[in-house]
């Protein structure tokens, strides 16, 4: 059904549509619950079905706030492909999706200015003045949009309806205006806009230091160029460091802030990774964590299940009836037992106890465990998930040894010579898996100690000579 859908959207075919929802009332709702890479509205709105997008928000306007895969509303598409009418409609049922960000920082009011729809951009805008106002990736406004994709038509629009003087004069993240931008490409019309319209600062400084006269050449500049600097010089333009720039300087410094565009890596990406990197890392710490509680959960309640199951069922079982103790009423030694009590503990009272050691040892253990796990204890950091680990070393050693200690009692005198060689080569090879593992955690300790005195003797030695560990400055 689902495929059908997208075939009726793919056409715009409403009366598809219609049979489709009569054979499946509940189609379009699977969109809202489920998780798609994009919704019938999403196709209809971005192909410019207005008959499929009405009729589909008639019966679920719900889909107006669901987002595809890159996080974009079918708003955004519409305004990107500049289907007004659908954008009206789209905004009938949520004008509030304008201020919706897509994958890449950008709501529905940067596609339209960037792709230049002036008629959506102005409906946009009227609907949601303010998302005008929110900043993009690399700290730039909507108007630093409209001059990077030289939209003289949006800029002048949103220069008269959303800005102010605060909001004109914003910097990205190279601390350039959209007076740099505009200069730095040599776009005429929009900086006679800025420079004759608006309350634009021609003196504002980017980081390099550098004003808008700056990037221009004083030698051998063409018209364009002679115009532009005589309009500047009329504002009160000067140079930010009071001498010209070279034709090489000035060469460099347009091409570096006409390729520092939002769409490749930069500085402020670089340290959005940096973060997103930490925070990486916290989450696959914690999931770490939440894996080992809930192994050491599950274990632990499997072992005090056995050690109690062989607490209340002894080896050898438990005597039926009272009586003279012992293999036969004529070899019992003058002993009596009683009815519920051991066997083990009348026949054999050495191994019986070594049993009850090691299996109380073993129950109480898991039982420390599971206390911990659930005590509520903010239980996050890894000393504490290793110390709930070598308490289940105790626990797993405990069950072992009540297991070899109950074949012990079970096995009959004549197999000892068998059960004894068994029962070394076990011993040993148990004896062997617990020194690899000790030794593992040993040399992991070890290379953190290591790592953690070498940074504390450069940490000294900084503090004790920073003069030579300063970085020579050219």
């Amino acid at each position: 059904m689902e495929n059908k859908l997208y075939n009726a959207c793919l056409e715009g075919n409403k009366s598809e549509l219609l049979n489709l929802l009569q054979e499946d009332a509940l189609l379009l709702d699977r969109f809202i619950t489920g998780r798609y890479p994009e919704t019938p509205l999403h196709v209809a709105s971005m192909l410019g079905h207005l008959e499929f997008v009405d009729e589909i928000l008639t019966r679920k306007p719900e889909l107006a706030k669901e987002v595809d895969s890159r996080n974009s509303s079918p708003l955004h598409l519409a305004s990107a492909k500049g289907y007004l009418q659908i954008v009206k409609r789209l905004l009938q049922v949520d004008p509030d999706m304008c201020l919706v960000s897509d994958i890449d920082g950008r709501n529905p009011l940067h596609t339209a200015a960037m792709k230049g729809h002036f008629d959506v951009l102005k409906e946009l805008v009227q609907a949601r003045p303010w998302a005008a106002r929110v900043l993009m990736d690399q700290s730039e406004t909507i108007l630093h949009a409209c001059v990077r994709c030289n939209q003289l038509e949006a800029l002048t629009l949103l220069v008269e309806r959303v800005s102010d003087h605060e909001f004109l004069n914003c910097k990205n993240h190279d601390g350039n205006t959209i007076l740099h931008l505009a200069i730095a490409a040599k776009q005429t019309k929009i900086i006679n806009l800025l420079i004759s319209s608006t309350t634009i600062d021609v003196n504002c400084v980017n980081e390099d230091g550098f004003t808008a006269l700056d990037l221009l050449s004083r030698n051998q500049r063409d018209a364009i160029d002679k115009e532009i600097v005589e309009s500047l010089r009329r504002m009160g333009a000067t140079h930010g460091q009071d001498k010209p720039l070279s034709n090489s300087q000035l060469k460099a410094i347009r091409t570096k802030i006409l390729s520092s565009t939002w769409d490749q890596p930069n500085a402020a990406s670089k340290s959005k990774k940096r973060k997103d990197g930490k925070r990486s890392v916290k989450n696959k710490n914690g999931d770490w964590l939440e894996r080992k509680r809930n192994t050491l959960m599950l274990v632990a309640s499997l072992l005090a299940a056995m050690a109690f199951q062989a607490g209340i069922n002894p080896p050898s079982g438990v005597w039926q009836d009272n009586g003279p103790s012992g293999f036969s009423s004529t070899e019992s030694n003058g002993k009596n037992h009683t009815a519920g009590f051991s066997v083990l503990a009348d026949n054999h009272q050495r191994v019986y106890t070594l049993f009850i050691a090691w299996n109380t040892t073993g129950f109480l253990a898991s039982l420390s465990i599971i206390l911990m796990l659930i005590s509520g204890l903010p239980l996050r950091r890894r000393f504490f998930m290793w110390v709930l680990m070598v308490i289940m070393w105790v626990a797993i050693t405990a069950m072992a040894l009540t297991y070899l200690e109950c074949l012990v009692a079970l096995t009959p005198d004549h197999q000892n010579s068998l059960l004894i060689t068994i029962l070394g080569i076990a011993v040993l090879v148990w004896i062997g898996l617990m020194l690899i593992l000790l030794l593992g955690h040993m040399i992991r300790v070890l290379f953190r100690l290591i790592k953690y005195l070498r940074k504390s003797v450069m940490r000294l030695m900084r503090l004790m000579n920073p003069i030579a560990t300063r970085p020579a400055l050219v």
